[in-house]
């Protein structure tokens, strides 16, 4: 923005930038006077950059409406709540802080930002000065003050920021204290129509609330054009960012797959810790997991979707990867990291291996004993492991909420005439189920590859049935299952009305049910008993 001035004007620039701020004002008279003059002459906006101790770490030139605030990753607030610089700067038509000005406040953590209004003679005029504040109950960000001239800003710099920042701390304290689990704001760019993306933002809350993480707000956007570095445009992800700042969040969830640029250039501007749908659903499973072989599936599938992210060194990715390939200084600790995670992939892929052979040698011995083996599948939260619970009378951990279990559990269920079947209960589905997570439990889901029977579990309750048995049939002809027989069941008819259901089963030709309710099932185990052994002798 320096092009086109004079060398005198330059000259002048670069007096100011050499400056050393010696007195703990906000903004000493003599620095005001330097700026309002060089800025009237040129007819643009003049700031500058200051340390707490008075260095002047940046001039920045703008044009008559506005600054362009330089990279300030170099100057990070540590321990501290602020950055430790403020930015004074001047106004050439007399406005007051623009929205900009006080976003940038708030996304910047500067100590204060100032604008300086400018004279005919180019004289200093009145000042407008603004501050953050610690988080309130009101939801107040920063403190504006009136406009007034410089001589009547009876600011302290020195004690003031240190009271200030003592306030963040007691703060940040009691947040800590009253404050339950990890709060949330939910993100969504989205073109799809608006009632997909609805229904998808609800799901991720409730993924949210499965991993133990409180959404206190959503945001959502349908832009014509996804933006290749923020997926949401510019001025929204600013908008996030206050809201963050307003409700005190600790993170921001996208229900989006983010791109390793997206990662980082989102957590350079927010400073704050980023994941996306993916990176949500792999959490839920490293909490679920509780088998062996579970945790060697999750673990995998995490590694997989970390690697080639593994090249983008930045600090919002440190945050995301638990520090895997975010904190080395350089290629050498960059290959490290690769190589060490190739490595662990390798030898998690083996172990693998010799988990699925075990698997499947308890496969082969259950199928020369000729039993049926009947598996409930469904999307996630359905109610399977219940349904299994109820039919079986075992224990099997149920809970409300998505991906309770990731195990596969395998019972014996017997009926007259000395007749039995293996019934396994299977994880969940889901919409935009990670491919890393697909892959990873593909031999756990073989196990409905030797199935003779499906149970097709949907929760007839919920708004989005027809997806949802939409994306499970999905899933299963990529698991080349289409051809299995399959019994439609649709659960929790006790949670609407018995007329709506009694339509809704007849309409996808399903049987009707409550798992809670064993005289439900009756219906149930005599169209298994056909199936398997009435209607066709067993396999």
């Amino acid at each position: 923005m320096t092009r086109g001035l004079k060398k005198l004007q330059l000259k002048r620039l670069d007096q100011i930038g050499r400056r050393k701020i010696k007195s703990d004002q906000v903004i000493p008279f003599e620095l005001a006077r330097l700026l309002t003059t060089l800025s009237s002459d040129i007819n643009r906006q003049i700031g500058i950059l200051a340390s707490r101790e008075g260095t002047i770490h940046a001039v920045i030139v703008g044009d008559n409406r506005q600054l362009m605030i330089p990279d300030l990753s170099e100057l990070k607030p540590g321990k501290r709540q602020l950055r430790g610089v403020r930015l004074i700067h001047t106004h050439l038509n007399n406005e007051a802080l623009s929205q900009d000005d006080l976003t940038d406040l708030a996304l910047l953590r500067l100590d204060f930002i100032a604008a300086i209004t400018i004279k005919t003679d180019g004289q200093p005029g009145v000042v407008f000065l603004a501050h953050l504040l610690p988080p309130s109950p009101d939801g107040r960000v920063y403190e504006v003050y009136p406009p007034q001239p410089i001589h009547q800003i009876k600011i302290e710099l020195t004690p003031f920021l240190q009271e200030l920042e003592a306030e963040f701390d007691r703060s940040q304290d009691q947040t800590v204290k009253t404050r339950q689990g990890t709060r949330a704001i939910l993100i969504s760019a989205s073109q799809n129509a608006r009632m997909d993306q609805d229904a998808s933002m609800a799901e991720l809350a409730e993924l949210a609330r499965s991993a133990a993480i409180t959404p206190i707000e959503m945001v959502m956007q349908r832009p014509k054009k996804l933006h290749h570095k923020y997926l949401l445009g510019e001025g929204k992800l600013k908008e996030v960012i206050m809201k963050a700042l307003q409700k005190r969040a600790d993170l921001l969830i996208f229900d989006q797959n983010l791109s390793p640029l997206q990662v980082r250039t989102i957590g350079e501007v927010t400073e704050m810790k980023v994941l996306d749908r993916t990176q949500l659903i792999l959490d839920i499973f490293a909490q679920r997991a509780e088998t062996r072989e579970a945790k060697v599936q999750v673990e995998l599938a995490q590694l997989r979707y970390r690697l080639p992210r593994l090249a983008e060194r930045s600090t919002a990715l440190s945050r995301l990867t638990g520090g895997i390939g975010g904190r080395g200084p350089g290629e050498t600790r960059l290959e490290i990291d690769r190589r060490r995670a190739r490595d662990r992939i390798a030898r998690l892929e083996q172990e693998h291996e010799h988990l699925a052979a075990a698997r499947k040698q308890r496969r082969h011995k259950r199928s020369r004993n000729e039993i049926p083996i009947v598996s409930i599948v469904g999307y996630t939260n359905a109610g399977k492991s219940t349904l299994l619970n109820q039919l079986t009378e075992s224990r099997v951990q149920t809970k409300n909420l998505l991906f309770a279990t990731l195990d596969t559990a395998t019972r014996r269920l017997r009926f007259p005439k000395e007749r039995e079947l293996i019934l396994t209960d299977t994880v969940g589905f889901i919409q935009s189920l990670p491919p890393e997570l697909l892959g990873a439990f593909r031999s756990t889901l073989d196990e409905l590859c030797d199935a003779h029977l499906l149970i097709h579990l949907a929760d007839i309750s919920n708004p989005r049935l027809e997806q949802q048995i939409k994306t499970v049939e999905d899933i299963l002809t990529d698991l080349h299952l289409s051809k299995t027989p399959r019994l439609l069941v649709l659960n929790k008819t006790d949670q609407i009305k018995a007329e709506t259901a009694a339509t809704l089963c007849g309409r996808h030709h399903a049987i009707g049910i409550s798992a809670l309710d064993k005289n439900s099932l009756l219906p149930l185990l005599q169209t298994i008993e056909t199936r398997l052994w009435e209607a066709h002798e067993p396999r």
